[in-house]
């Protein structure tokens, strides 16, 4: 059997595995469920300082897209489907004594529950975090929600120094571990991670969701009615890109990977490139919490597999195997497989 535990600095994970911060851990029935399925950590939904913040979550939805573009009804999904979503954030009313609660339990299965912050303001977060502070073992500071590109509640920080202010100032407030979540759409997510260590956090979570748009070219309507946010396989290859050249960069920073994973094959290629830990949200949505049991006895089969005794001794191989294009031996004639028979 592979040793699954994994660190995210100070804090030990039994396995990689973690429920993300999304709907389905927005209430105290979710977070349990997914603990109980055998995610080593689970981050609750995002609050924030603004009460339109939460109402945004009256006017979420959510739209399957299959393999041809087509949406796909909910009851007959396969979980294989992209994601497009329109969401809020959780209410505050009551949160800290749920997340208390749930994190007892989590405690009872060696796992954790983590508090989440998806930010408008730098000091209300600040406030908030320390309050969660008193009844999580970590905090996640989501800089990098794509909704805030289209709602008035949240922010979407893209630039290096602002990650840099926003990370400071919550830093400042706590002593509990600190992580912060970047966006996919920056210039550099790789420039944000090393902002984001600069000032203080003790994991960088990348990357975000990207924005997205879908029309449907029978009815010119736009799926939603709105633009939203993209959860899918089709994201996984970027999220590995910048988690693999962030971890190249910077060896000691512990990273979490997110977007895109949706099998226990997912979860390992994502410890290859350099995560310690990888968060799940969209497979949770379309499967149930119970496919974090899955993931995390699949990712044991998988490593084993690999030749891995040790989750840890995965971290970042793929990474050491990577060449640059210049040191790659050419090939005799370029290669044309479009024209092989």
């Amino acid at each position: 059997m592979t040793d699954l535990s994994t660190t995210l600095g100070p804090l030990r994970l039994k396995n990689p595995v973690m429920a993300a911060s999304s709907e389905a851990t927005m209430t105290e029935d979710g977070i349990r469920a997914c603990l109980d399925a055998g995610a080593g950590a689970v981050v609750a939904k995002s609050v924030n300082e603004s009460p339109a913040a939460a109402r945004q979550l009256y006017i979420a939805d959510y739209a399957l897209l299959g393999d041809d573009g087509d949406p796909v009804e909910w009851q007959q999904r396969t979980g294989g489907e992209t994601l497009l979503c329109r969401s809020g954030l959780a209410s505050r009313d009551g949160w800290l004594e749920m997340l208390k609660r749930a994190n007892n339990h989590a405690r009872g299965l060696g796992a954790h529950v983590f508090g989440s912050i998806t930010v408008a303001d730098p000091e209300p977060a600040a406030e908030i975090a320390r309050e969660m502070a008193e009844v999580v073992p970590a905090i996640e500071l989501n800089v990098g929600a794509p909704h805030g590109r289209e709602a008035r509640a949240v922010k979407q920080i893209t630039g290096p120094e602002m990650v840099a202010q926003y990370t400071r100032t919550v830093r400042d407030a706590v002593d509990v571990p600190l992580i912060v979540k970047l966006p996919a759409q920056a210039d550099s997510p790789q420039a944000l991670a090393a902002a984001a260590r600069d000032a203080g956090a003790d994991v960088v979570a990348m990357i975000g969701r990207f924005n997205g748009f879908w029309p449907d070219p029978l009815t010119s309507e736009p799926v939603l009615g709105s633009w939203g946010a993209v959860g899918g396989p089709g994201m996984l290859p970027v999220s590995l890109y910048w988690v693999s050249k962030t971890f190249a960069a910077d060896r000691e920073t512990p990273l979490i990977g997110t977007n895109g994973a949706r099998s226990a094959a997912d979860i390992a290629r994502f410890l290859l490139s350099g995560a310690r830990a990888v968060e799940v949200a969209s497979a949770v949505l379309l499967n149930g919490p119970g496919v974090l049991g899955n993931l995390v006895t699949g990712l044991d089969e998988v490593l084993a597999a690999g030749g891995y005794t040790r989750a840890a001794d995965a971290i970042g191989a793929a990474v050491d195997r990577a060449r640059a294009y210049a040191d790659i031996p050419p090939n005799p004639e370029p290669l044309r497989p479009w024209e092989e028979t």
